[in-house]
């Protein structure tokens, strides 16, 4: 028969249920439970009549974000370079309780959650556990709290707090980088054309289509394996991508020297954009091994050499027809390769295809007209002149075949047609890749390999325009120094969730792509039980993370955010400059 019994540790009480049993032929006291003191016996009992609730909150990419910046030391490395610019701040300002380094961060891990305006900023926070985890109150944390801080960290450091960064991570995750991929991109602002103020923000060709808008551009190189960002640079909007090139050359060479990364066993790979005569001997001059494309229509005795020359060669299973020449370019000595894209031909003939079949709707268009009653009169060579120009499709002269007639009652039409022989001339002409390099010991197979990871850093690019993950805009922010400061916290923000991806991808697997992934994370929730008892008015939380599914349980014990990570994260230097 089971009994209660006390017992007294320590001057304090505590309650057993025991029961007696026999072992070995003697009675022994087995204690079934342990009740505790008798205020916890009449708390569990009093909860009976408690009320609860349950409030969620977005846990598991912020948990993850903040335990990888802890890691990296995020916080310190970017508080060590802070000094304000206005005489009415400190050196190293603290508000609210944060430092200008936590700033950034908590800028950055919004950028990768969730892209909001400074001013939005807290409106997201509070439906995450980053204040829970930080046990930290960010309601005063408004758009001049971001704007005053940001002011703090002087343009000139982003470019050692970048490079202090990216060494620990190298350190502590290892930086596969025998290839960097090299592109650039632009964003447009909306900050106005009166505003002299702001000199990086310029009117240029918009990749977004947003031509009527000033845009900041962005160089970036990442590596190819793990797209670990490796360098960037926020540039004038109105510069073209080779003299953007020609600016960062010998930037690259040093940050690779600073990183430790061997010149003769790293190559470069970048787009016929940031190609000229004199960008190629600064590379060379600088030692540096790349890969890159020429424009076949600047080279058109290399393109003529390669018809009927072409080799067959095995890519990955899939036969190519490649012609390989060693010649002097722009004066030295280069291996090229040229051979024709399916897909880039099949993109030209379908553009023309449309092209042409705009031109003839033109006509059809022009035709109605003639036939109302009320048309303009135009002399013959009047009408000749419109419909030529009506007929002209762009680098594809002729290919459409026209004749202006007259009808019996003196009303004038125009016949037209498509002229198939010469599109199927032109389609001959298109798909033509070339690309050079001075790896002439590489094979063809690994050249052509090298070259198309240029791919991979189109999609590093695409991730940082993604509306929902890690979008460099919308950047509220009007003078060069914010701007450029906003750029970097949004590239610290994807280095973080590279690393993120790529522990993903080695410690379980995972083999879907960034965004998935940090939508997984996002969904992976934090419940905090509220339990209040009607007679005291007491309440008590409990947290726990809600169930998981199996892929969310492989993730997070990849990531480790598990339970265990439900304690206050400490952050050196979040709110105070630790020496």
């Amino acid at each position: 028969m089971a009994t209660l019994q006390a017992k007294t540790v320590n001057g304090k009480k505590y309650w057993q249920i025991v029961q007696s049993r026999r072992v070995n032929g003697k009675p022994r006291p087995i204690v079934l439970a342990h009740l505790g003191t008798i205020e916890g016996i009449l708390d569990k009992l009093g909860r009976q009549g408690a009320k609860r609730a349950v409030k969620s909150y977005s846990h598991g990419l912020i948990c993850a974000l903040l335990t990888l910046g802890e890691k990296l030391d995020v916080v310190a490395s970017l508080n060590a370079r802070t000094k304000a610019a206005r005489q009415y701040f400190a050196d190293k300002p603290l508000r609210n309780n944060l430092t200008v380094g936590a700033t950034l961060l908590l800028a950055a891990i919004g950028r990768i959650c969730c892209p909001t305006s400074k001013r939005g900023w807290y409106d997201w926070a509070k439906t995450t556990s980053l204040q829970y985890l930080l046990r930290s109150d960010f309601s005063q944390l408004d758009s001049q709290h971001f704007w005053d801080m940001m002011d703090s960290f002087p343009v000139e450091e982003i470019d050692g707090a970048e490079l202090e960064i990216i060494g620990k991570t190298a350190e502590l995750f290892g930086i596969e980088a025998d290839t960097l991929l090299y592109d650039t991109t632009n964003f447009y602002t909306y900050i106005a054309s009166t505003n002299t103020k702001c000199l990086i923000a310029r009117r240029g060709k918009n990749k977004q289509k947003r031509g009527d808008l000033r845009q900041v551009g962005l160089a970036m190189a990442v590596t190819k394996g793990d797209f670990l960002p490796v360098f960037h640079e926020a540039y004038q909007g109105n510069m073209n991508d080779a003299l953007v090139f020609k600016s960062i050359i010998g930037k690259l060479k040093d940050r690779m020297e600073k990183l430790g990364l061997t010149l003769d066993k790293h190559t470069m790979v970048f787009d016929r954009g940031c190609n000229s005569k004199k960008n190629l001997e600064l590379v060379s001059k600088a030692g540096l091994f790349y890969v890159g494309a020429l424009s076949p229509s600047h080279h058109k005795r290399l393109v003529a050499d390669a018809s009927g020359n072409r080799s067959l060669v095995n890519l990955d299973g899939d036969p190519l027809e490649v012609y390989r020449d060693k010649r002097v370019i722009w004066g030295e000595e280069r291996t090229a390769l040229v051979f024709v894209s399916d897909s880039l031909k099949e993109g030209q003939s379908q553009g023309l295809l449309t092209c042409a079949k705009k031109a003839r709707q033109k006509l059809d268009e022009e035709n109605a007209r003639l036939r109302k009653p009320k048309r303009k009169n135009f002399t013959p060579s009047e009408l000749r002149e419109r419909i030529t120009r009506m007929a002209a499709v762009k680098g594809a002269p002729g290919i459409i075949k026209w004749k202006l007639k007259a009808d019996q009652d003196g009303m004038w039409r125009v016949e037209h047609e498509l002229d198939t022989m010469a599109l199927s001339k032109l389609e001959d002409s298109y798909g033509f890749r070339i690309i050079m390099t001075n790896r002439h010991e590489w094979g063809t197979e690994e050249i052509i390999k090298c070259y198309y990871g240029q791919a991979f850093i189109e999609n590093s690019f695409k991730n940082i325009k993604n509306p929902y993950h890690l979008a460099v805009t919308p950047e509220f922010h009007w003078t060069d120094q914010k701007i450029r400061v906003h750029f970097f916290t949004c590239v610290i923000g994807y280095l973080l969730a590279a690393i993120i991806w790529k522990i993903a991808r080695t410690n379980c697997g995972y083999d879907g792509n960034l965004d998935n992934l940090l939508d997984t994370l996002n969904g992976i929730r934090l419940a905090a039980i509220i339990e209040q008892q009607e007679s005291s008015g007491k309440s008590k939380v409990d947290y726990s993370i809600e169930q998981l599914d199996g892929e969310e349980q492989k993730i997070v014990a990849a990531l480790g955010v598990d339970d265990t990570h439900l304690d206050q994260i400490k952050m050196r230097g979040f709110s105070v400059y630790d020496p």
